[in-house]
């Protein structure tokens, strides 16, 4: 027997109420049948009447009520509160930036306290990424406050301060700015905190990116800070976010001895090129201009060769951050790393917003197309 809805259920999928899907009946536009006594309806039926209708359906409507005064992206630029992020990379420290996410303070000079470094025991094959899940979890433990909501700065400046602590150092460490920190666990090379400081910037917050609406999620249950962090490094580690990153590391590493050669044959493979276009930008991204423009001071970069071979898209931050992690020798994973410390800040952010907000107001229904009893 096909799949039927309710006429609850296809009202939700429709985004209307009861009584218009009567209405649509009554058009010829649906076809009701009687099922125990209940009016039904074919799902196939109901689906093609929501693509003509353009119907967004009740996930679309709860996601509409998310208004939030951290990021704007428009017309291929991003701002935070107001302000160009591409700037503010340009002239503050990420510390001072966190704090205006935050709170709408204005700050210079913001210090972030000394990190604990958290000892894991973990295996040799564990990536940069399991370590910041893990000290994420572990720093969670160490805290019986964590439950206070309204500590989330604190908690957050902590938190950021101990995941970067609790990375392996490859370098010297210089500096007590997050950059400065950062920079000994990444690249054995010469330290240049002021483009990491950037980068960190530039991925703080990228509106209701899939993870922060995890974060959000996890928040809208009043889960507390770390859990919140928690949840949005689990939609991070996805192939389509965070880990993108890696992938293009990996195809900039094989395309550095030939770059046309690796890829041609990543087109004959009939894999798309790591690293391009956007599902919300559609001529450039704003962050990763800005961090090519950057790393171009540095020396000849094969990304660039690479965009010079896609001339039908742009490259995107992932691109961009693998470029930086490739030319500074730091490990395939570390652009995953950065991602995830600057995007503490955002989680944190729309943390505190969802906190204000009536709880639980994600709880959707679901549309059951399964038999029914």
């Amino acid at each position: 027997m096909e799949s039927m809805l309710t006429t609850n259920q296809a009202a939700r999928r429709l985004g209307v109420k009861p009584a218009t899907v009567y209405a649509y009946v009554s058009r010829g536009h649906l076809t009701s049948t009687k099922v125990n006594r209940h009016s039904m309806f074919g799902v196939a039926e109901v689906e093609a009447l929501a693509q003509r209708t353009g119907a967004r359906g009740a996930v679309a409507a709860v996601t509409d009520r998310i208004r939030t005064r951290i990021s704007l992206l428009e017309n291929d630029r991003l701002h935070y509160r107001g302000r160009s992020v591409p700037e503010l990379s340009s002239t503050k420290r990420f510390e001072d930036v966190a704090h205006w996410l935050w709170t709408e303070i204005d700050s210079t000079g913001m210090q972030f306290p000394e990190g604990q470094e958290i000892w894991m025991a973990l295996p040799d094959s564990a990536t940069l990424t399991d370590r910041v899940r893990v000290a994420i979890a572990l720093a969670s433990v160490g805290d019986p406050l964590r439950y206070d909501l309204d500590r989330a700065v604190t908690t957050a400046k902590s938190l950021i301060a101990d995941v970067v602590e609790s990375l392996p150092l490859v370098g010297r460490p210089q500096g007590t700015d997050i950059a400065e920190r950062l920079w000994a666990r990444l690249s054995p090379e010469p330290a240049q905190p002021d483009l990491l400081n950037a980068a960190l910037i530039l991925l703080a917050d990228h509106d209701l990116a899939i993870s922060t609406m995890a974060a959000r999620v996890a928040a809208s249950a009043h889960a507390n800070p770390y859990a919140v962090v928690s949840a949005g490094m689990g939609a991070m580690e996805g192939q389509k976010h965070g880990a993108a990153t890696t992938i293009a590391y990996r195809f900039l590493l094989q395309a550095q001895s030939d770059p046309m050669g690796t890829v041609a044959e990543h087109l004959r493979s009939g894999h798309p090129i790591p690293g391009f276009g956007h599902r919300v930008y559609s001529a450039r991204d704003p962050r990763a201009d800005h961090l090519f423009a950057l790393l171009r001071g540095h020396g000849d970069l094969v990304a660039d060769k690479v965009i010079a071979t896609q001339s039908q898209t742009f490259p995107n931050v992932d691109l961009a951050l693998a470029q930086f992690a490739l030319l500074f020798k730091m490990a395939p994973d570390a652009g995953e790393a950065i991602f995830a410390i600057a995007r503490i800040v955002g989680w944190i952010a729309h943390a505190m917003e969802e906190y204000r907000e009536p709880g639980l107001r994600f709880r959707t229904m679901g549309v059951y197309t399964g038999d029914r009893p």
